[in-house]
């Protein structure tokens, strides 16, 4: 039987089946097998471990060694706090950006005050759960009684670590890490309507099939207007930077500093008119002209196409002059190409008068980039130059010219696209505002999880020459193992969840040396793409590759697998519906699928080849594939092939089910025991002891979920009172009602004999 090891903690022992067993000891800090110095990292993000320490018996009847480990993360509150701050500056700024649209019509305008009342409403109740979370001092999760509490939406249920570290006779020691939560879900704002999948289809539907009062613009256009105008607050600051330091080169009279700068000032601008070739611009540009006083809008427009279904059908005979729209009776949609084009053409004029000055000064080569085509012949000839001028001086007018131009399509673009967004939010105000509230609440649930994940996994794998390349060159797979029954409002739960973790492929990560010891991750970016800076202390950050010390963004392939294990899995299959997790396991799967593929064309040959050589891995996917076909009921196996598959591609491993307690840890336990049993030789006999060896710390009564038969999950620890079928479903059959009846009446009769 598994013995507990020698030790500097108590000891606290139990009789499992007539065999003594080791329980819990508490410990003081985590022991890593990557080395001691990544302790103080890692103790950053982590806290309060407590861990078993066993020995079983191997196949030829040596020891193995086992320190089960579980650790709170301080980041369940870290995290939110940081996103609810990054959703009220955002939302700050689309207010402010409403508010300058200029004079509209009165249709527009009342419906730009609603919007405005509303959303002002909304950045009060952010501001207001920021607050109280930051009042938050005690533990450092949220237990599943506070899981309907308002001001701890944002915060996940029971975030914890769960590692499994293994000393082996025979083979090298191992980590085996689960990452253990609570489904990402609103519990506050409830499942009587269903979860965000179903909600924001219907409300999509409705939304498509209602334009009386708006003008309709689909989620893949008003997703395209957000993304230009972060490009546009991004690039209008760095293209000024660029210029000022084309100047400061031109005052020093230094070529190769002018060259430098010249091609730096190209690259931004470039992508900067390269953001409003798309046609969604124009479109905006027209139906904001309509919206001005004067404009006549007799019947917005149908939805036809991504090109055209925001174009009003009617054009206004009359319009009165803006500053921010077309000035002609008649709409002149050529106008803005012209507006926009001035941009390049003036970045050509600073790339002509650059090679004139290094030509007469001496230089062999001009500049060499250009802006989208090549400059004109007779561009530079035209320019007056004066060998014995200032350099400074000469392009001085040319970089404010620069400036104007891109200042002026700025203000055209961002006014036109902000009335985009005007739209998305004048259907349906309290509707489409708490949906947006609903996935920023599961958003948050799931993204603390996943930067603990990734973290943890960054920690146990920093010297893993192999695991450091698969990170740069393809990213890595997140693979969430869902628990939760298609019944009652888990199907919400479920739902919910599904959008969650569906939006962390939303998500890049970046490292970044830390300054201090202040090691706590940043997050920055917008709902539409958030980047999170995670600080490495010094000696950690030199042993990265280049690639990733120099920035580059790092990203996920979150994938998420349900089956369903309780009693109300039952009722659902047998009564009830199933197709949701039939489908959410199906689309999963062709993610997974589409990773691997990437995964088999960009890492290097030659590690490829020794991968191959490690892993069946196209025989398991082959595998999961015939299990999710064949919908069989709880399908467990489902289950055990996406873990393995996730810890064979290096991924990071979840478990979730309502409230990460009993169906999580029945899982877990399994799992590390199906670990030690196939990768670690432990011996077959001690298989069913080494899994109540684990499970024994669970308290009589404490379980709220009896383990189906059909899970595998099978354990003696079960409350004497504990009824194995719910009424409901004894009464379907008279047999087993009297069956029920029978057992009911002789445990009573045990238990006060």
């Amino acid at each position: 039987m598994g013995e507990i090891e020698d030790g500097e903690a108590d000891h606290i022992t139990t009789d499992v089946r007539g065999q003594k067993c080791a329980l819990v000891c508490e410990c003081t800090a985590p022991e890593s097998v990557s080395g001691k110095d990544n302790l103080p990292f890692l103790n950053s993000v982590l806290k309060n471990p407590v861990c078993k320490l066993y020995r079983f018996p191997t196949s030829d009847n040596k020891w193995m060694r086992i320190r089960e480990q579980m650790s709170e993360s301080i980041l369940s509150f870290h995290i939110p706090k940081e996103l609810i701050s990054l959703h009220i500056k955002e939302d700050l700024c689309r207010n402010q950006e409403i508010k300058e649209l200029g004079e509209l019509s009165p249709h527009w305008d009342n419906l730009r005050k609603n919007v405005l009342t509303h959303c002002d409403q909304m950045v009060n109740m952010y501001q207001d759960i920021l607050t109280e979370l930051s009042k938050e001092t005690g533990s450092s999760f949220k237990s599943s009684s506070s899981k309907g509490e308002k001001t701890l939406e944002f915060v996940p249920v029971n975030l914890h670590l769960q590692r499994m570290q293994v000393h082996s006779p025979h083979l090298k020691d191992a980590l085996y890490d689960v990452i253990t939560v609570g489904a990402p879900a609103a519990h506050f704002q409830g499942f009587k309507n269903g979860g965000l999948r179903k909600l924001l289809h219907r409300f999509e539907t409705e939304r498509r099939n209602t334009g009386y009062q708006f003008i309709y613009y689909s989620p893949e256009n008003t997703a395209k207007a957000k993304e230009v105008l972060s490009n546009i607050n991004q690039l209008q600051p760095l293209i000024a930077t660029h210029a000022d330091l084309l100047l400061n080169s031109a005052s020093q009279h230094s070529p190769d500093s002018l060259k430098n700068s010249l091609k730096m000032l190209s690259e931004k601008t470039e992508l900067f008119v390269h953001a409003f070739k798309d046609q969604l611009v124009r479109s905006a540009l027209l139906a904001l002209y309509t919206a001005r006083p004067g404009g006549v809008l007799k019947k917005p427009p149908s939805p036809k196409s991504s090109t055209e279904e925001s174009s009003p059908q009617e054009q206004p005979p009359l319009m009165r002059r803006q500053d921010s729209i077309p000035h002609h009776s008649d709409y002149d949609e050529e106008e803005w190409d012209r507006v926009w084009a001035n941009v390049g053409k003036s970045l050509n004029c600073i790339i002509a008068m650059v090679d004139k000055l290094i030509e007469r000064d001496g230089g062999s080569e001009g500049s060499g980039s250009n802006n989208d085509g090549e400059k004109e012949p007779s561009l530079a000839d035209s320019i007056p130059s004066h060998p014995r001028e200032d350099w400074y001086e000469q392009l001085y007018p040319l970089i404010l010219t620069l400036k104007d131009c891109m200042g002026e399509v700025v203000n055209r673009a961002k006014q036109s696209l902000t009335f985009v967004l005007l739209q998305e939010l004048a259907y349906s105000l309290p509707q489409c505002l708490m949906l947006t509230l609903r996935r920023d609440i599961v958003f948050s649930q799931a993204l603390a999880g996943l930067v603990c994940g990734f973290i943890i996994k960054l920690q146990t794998s920093l010297y893993d020459p192999g695991f450091l390349q698969q990170l740069h060159t393809v990213g890595l797979i997140v693979q969430y193992e869902g628990l939760l029954s298609t019944y009652s409002d888990e199907i919400g739960m479920l739902e919910d969840m599904a959008v969650g973790i569906s939006d962390l492929k939303k998500v890049a990560f970046k490292i970044i040396e830390a300054k201090s010891n202040d090691v706590l991750p940043v997050v920055t970016g917008r709902r539409e793409h958030y980047v999170v800076e995670v600080k490495l202390p010094a000696r950690m950050f030199e042993s990265l590759p280049l690639q990733i010390k120099e920035g580059q963004l790092l990203h996920v392939y979150p994938v998420l697998f349900n089956v369903g294990i309780n009693e109300q899995q039952t009722l659902a299959e047998r009564f009830g519906d199933v197709s949701l997790q039939e489908s959410i396991n199906q689309e999963n799967f062709e993610l997974l699928q589409e990773y691997y593929k990437i995964f088999m064309e960009k890492m290097p040959p030659d590690y490829i080849s020794h991968f191959q050589e490690q892993n069946d891995l196209k025989a398991l996917l082959e595998n999961l594939h015939q299990n999710i076909q064949s919908k069989k009921r709880k399908n467990v196996e489902i289950m055990w092939l996406a873990a393995t598959i996730c810890r064979k591609l290096n991924g990071i491993r979840f478990t979730c089910c309502k409230s990460a307690k009993d169906r999580t840890s029945m899982s877990v336990t399994l799992e590390q025991c199906s670990i030690l049993r196939d990768e670690h030789q432990l011996h077959k006999d001690f298989f069913i002891r080494a899994l109540d060896c684990m499970r024994s710390r669970q308290t009589q009564g404490a379980l709220n979920e009896s383990d189906d038969p059909e899970t595998g999950c099978l354990t003696d620890n079960k409350p004497t009172s504990r009824h194995f079928y719910p009424v409901a479903l004894l009464l379907v059959s008279s047999h087993l009602l009297v069956v029920w009846l029978i057992l009911s009446l002789a445990l009573l009769l045990a238990k006060y004999q």
